[in-house]
């Protein structure tokens, strides 16, 4: 039996990740992630799918963030209908988040045919909600640390990586006629003192190994993340203004509210409202609640000493509850997704904050270089909003420790729990920079046989195993 690898996103880049493993007469996808940030690479969803959709039996997903779930819809709309394996949380979180994307983009083409900026007489979205809903009878739900099989010469095993809930490594285990071959996908690696998650998982052996780099450049700030968002706040409401923070909805909305509800208990912040305006997140909050044992919030008890249930908290569903706050004038934090300003509901409340100088932007996140996010951060004097060009007068504020990617540091602790070095090390899901310094870390310090793919290239893992 060989087996090769080849490379249809996550490459060169941090988005899109889907890397195809072929076995001959078998081949399956780990992730099925959508391109996110520059046009050029939010083309490539547009593109025919570089190999019949037919031949492909299954799909492994690591976590349920739309860069390695987004394009499930679209692959199911070309003909794919075989399993999709994942966590029991990630099959409800995608669901979420799916039925969110599809939505996005039928109201992101409505838009743009509405004002007629877009370059098409007739904007159609990638995907729509019935195209998620699709995808929903493919999954198939499996537990953490519990093998199970996808093809009689394929093992399948999820292990904890932090990150968001239901976020697994993915360990896959082929046995050949005369070898039996481990390959493991780290997926997106979380923090090692992650109040919420627990920590990734050491995998001692791995044959070849796939290892993010979103921050494979770059350590983390040495000051807890805490103190700069009591800070960045305090600033804000001094100068008599409103917080708004641009937020995942997923794993960093929570992540949020567990150190704001702290701050509060504490007393480094006042005791304000907190506006949680995303559907999605107030959805993916009440999974936290459900799949308690994939967490450490266990122990948070009585209704009022909770992060996700206090007395401060305002869960916003309602459209007319979101545009309310247009108006609002206060001191109060106002929580809403995308967290790169990419689309949802935080737009509006940048069309509306951003030109007011007493307001605070707080950026608790990646931002991939051409997002509104990144263009934001870096200072720009307008970004576009809805086809108008909006003012940026609000104080932006970065807080990097509130990452829920290993930084530089935790990737080499992970990648020292191997016992032995694998044979080769692919180092994808980061920016040309992080994927760079990433691999030669790895190559210097551990001695470690280290390969940044391109997109679409293709590697020969084993041969006549």
């Amino acid at each position: 039996m060989n087996v090769t690898a080849k490379f249809l996103g996550g490459s060169g880049v941090v988005t899109g990740s889907k890397y195809l493993i072929d076995l001959g007469d078998f081949e399956f996808l780990v992730d099925c992630g959508l391109f996110q940030g520059p046009k050029a690479l939010r083309e490539r969803n547009w593109d025919k799918f570089p190999m019949p959709v037919a031949d492909l039996e299954a799909i492994v997903l690591t976590h349920a963030h739309l860069d390695h779930i987004g394009y499930l819809p679209k692959l199911v709309k070309q003909g794919f209908n075989g399993p999709i394996y994942c966590t029991e949380a990630t099959a409800e979180l995608a669901k979420i988040l799916l039925l969110d994307s599809g939505k996005l983009q039928e109201e992101e083409a409505e838009y743009a045919r509405k004002k007629g900026y877009s370059r098409h007489e007739n904007p159609q979205p990638l995907y729509t909600m019935e195209d998620a809903e699709a995808v929903f009878p493919l999954f198939v739900p499996k537990p953490f640390e519990s093998p199970f099989e996808i093809h009689p010469s394929v093992t399948v095993t999820y292990f904890h990586a932090g990150h968001i809930l239901g976020a697994s490594i993915v360990k896959v285990v082929i046995k050949g006629e005369l070898q039996t071959k481990k390959l493991v996908f780290s997926g997106d690696l979380g923090r090692y003192h992650d109040p919420i998650l627990y920590p990734p998982t050491r995998i001692p052996k791995a044959d070849i190994l796939w290892i993010e780099s979103t921050y494979g450049d770059r350590k983390a700030p040495t000051e807890k993340p805490e103190a700069e968002l009591a800070r960045a706040i305090r600033d804000t409401f001094d100068r008599g203004g409103l917080v708004i923070i641009p937020a995942f909805a997923v794993g960093r909305t929570q992540l949020l509210m567990y150190h704001l509800f702290q701050l509060m208990e504490k007393g480094k912040i006042p005791k304000v409202p907190i506006f949680v305006d995303s559907p999605m997140a107030i959805d993916a909050t009440k999974l936290y609640l459900d799949f308690h044992s994939d967490h450490r919030l266990t122990a948070m008890l009585e209704e009022d000493q909770h992060p996700f249930k206090h007395s401060h908290l305002r869960y916003f569903q309602k459209q007319e509850q979101s545009m309310s706050l247009n108006e609002y004038r206060g001191n109060a934090i106002i929580i809403s997704a995308s967290g790169m300003a990419t689309g949802g509901r935080v737009l509006h409340h940048l069309y509306h904050h951003l030109p007011n100088e007493k307001n605070g932007i707080i950026m608790v996140g990646y931002q991939a270089e051409e997002t509104r996010g990144r263009r934001i951060l870096d200072g720009e004097p307008t970004v576009r909003i809805y086809g108008y060009d909006i003012p940026v007068k609000a104080k932006v504020y970065q807080i990097e420790g509130l990452s829920a990617h290993a930084d530089q540091e935790e990737l080499m602790d992970w990648a020292e729990g191997f016992c032995d070095k694998p044979k080769m090390t692919f180092v994808v899901h980061g920016e040309k920079e992080s994927a760079e310094a990433l691999a030669f870390k790895l190559k210097e310090e551990l001695g470690w046989n280290t390969v940044i793919p391109q997109y679409l290239e293709s590697f020969v893992l084993f041969e006549g195993i």
